[in-house]
């Protein structure tokens, strides 16, 4: 369905604004008056990582007038193979910073504000009420919540994005004109159902496929030409090379936008919500977390331990401590790996980060290993404190 535009036209476009967008304004549906509109539009993108760069790189090509970035993080090596925003120069640099001076270079005539902090509920709300467009650039369950309960209290269009390995998704949330994202995803998945990009990995230039559509679509509600997202979610197989859409029907009954919402407020703690660890695997690391140094004093001392990776094998193969067993989390869960496990031997488990050991962990005390434990930090640890020569990913 056409929307109306979403900002009014600037005054003016200068020379230099005429020459430099004159491609934009030989297209009919934009011509003048649309270019004008992308002028005085103010537009924030919440992250500047994979599809946050691409899709600043192409609002800030197409002249939107006044584009907020805000990311807490800084540039690691490991940003650099989709991250295409920055440069081997900016490592060790704020992301929001490094995006920010990337931008100005692409276009010098537009104005780009930086939010160098993290998004939370104590200034999502006057964050959001700065800009017409919120673009979500996020990896997270929570954050995604959280944006968008933000631009339903606040009338905001969401344009949300998301990737995984080889697929990627899309769509346009404006509960004034359709669907929120809970009207989609009512619930968060279970606690380790969803691995993010960091433990699933994803390819790099899905991230342009997947921005660019956000950007397109970003552009489309500004200057209000074709058929927005919304109502409909974009589906990616890059292996496949196929793109599908699926209806997405506002959710009548939906708490936030529905016809009697429940939620009228942002909520306390959407961490909490979504749950990053299940309470099952916290209960079980509570008491049963030890420290990488721990660890390498356990080794050191001939401790008879059996240490288990519970990461994927082609984590395995980049980097490994040293002595461990590699037994992915998933045969614990279907219960293949329990019948294995030594019972003379303290079972120790790590992850990447903690994670995916603290649920195997839970498994295997409810096997009854009690005396099991997992190592905090995971391996991510262990190359800071133990090994610094190590590669991280």
């Amino acid at each position: 369905m056409s929307l109306p535009p979403l900002v009014e036209p600037a005054a003016e476009l200068t020379r230099d604004e005429v020459n430099r967008y004159s491609r934009h304004l030989i297209i009919p549906d934009v011509g003048m008056t649309g270019q004008k509109r992308l002028k005085n539009a103010k537009v924030l993108c919440v992250g500047a990582g994979g599809l946050g760069s691409p899709a600043l790189l192409y609002l800030a090509a197409a002249g939107v007038g006044t584009l907020g970035i805000i990311d807490f993080d800084i540039v690691d090596e490991s940003n650099l193979q989709r991250q295409i925003i920055h440069r081997q120069s900016s490592l060790g640099v704020a992301k929001a910073e490094s995006a920010a001076a990337t931008v100005r270079e692409v276009n010098p005539l537009i104005d780009v504000k930086v939010h160098n902090t993290a998004l939370d509920r104590d200034n999502v709300l006057e964050i959001f009420s700065q800009y017409d467009l919120i673009l979500d650039g996020t990896d997270n369950f929570a954050t995604r919540y959280m944006v968008n309960d933000a631009a339903v209290l606040l009338g905001k269009p969401y344009v949300w994005g998301s990737i995984y390995r080889f697929d990627g998704q899309a769509s346009v949330f404006w509960a004034e004109h359709g669907p929120c994202y809970r009207c989609l995803y009512p619930e968060p998945p279970p606690p380790g159902m969803v691995p993010s990009c960091a433990e699933g990995g994803v390819l790099g230039v899905l991230c342009a496929s997947i921005g660019s559509i956000q950007t397109t679509e970003a552009i489309k509600l500004l200057a209000g030409i074709g058929d927005p997202l919304v109502g409909r979610l974009m589906i990616y197989d890059a292996l496949e090379m196929t793109y599908r859409q699926v209806k997405v029907r506002k959710d009548p009954e939906c708490p936030l936008c529905g016809k009697n919402p429940t939620i009228t407020e942002l909520m306390e703690d959407y961490e909490a919500f979504c749950g990053a660890v299940s309470e099952e695997a916290s209960e079980a690391a509570q008491d049963s977390t030890i420290t990488v140094t721990e660890l390498k004093a356990m080794q050191d001392g001939g401790e008879d331990i059996f240490l288990i990776d519970v990461r994927e094998p082609n984590e395995y193969e980049i980097v490994s401590i040293p002595g461990a067993t590699l037994i992915p989390k998933g045969e614990f869960l279907n219960g293949n790996a329990l019948a294995g496990l030594p019972q003379d031997k303290k079972i120790v488990l790590h992850c990447k980060s903690g994670v995916r050991s603290a649920e195997a962990l839970a498994v295997v005390k409810n096997a009854g290993f009690a005396d099991a434990v997992h190592v905090g930090g995971g391996i991510l640890a262990w190359i800071r404190q133990i090994d610094p020569s190590q590669p991280t990913y």
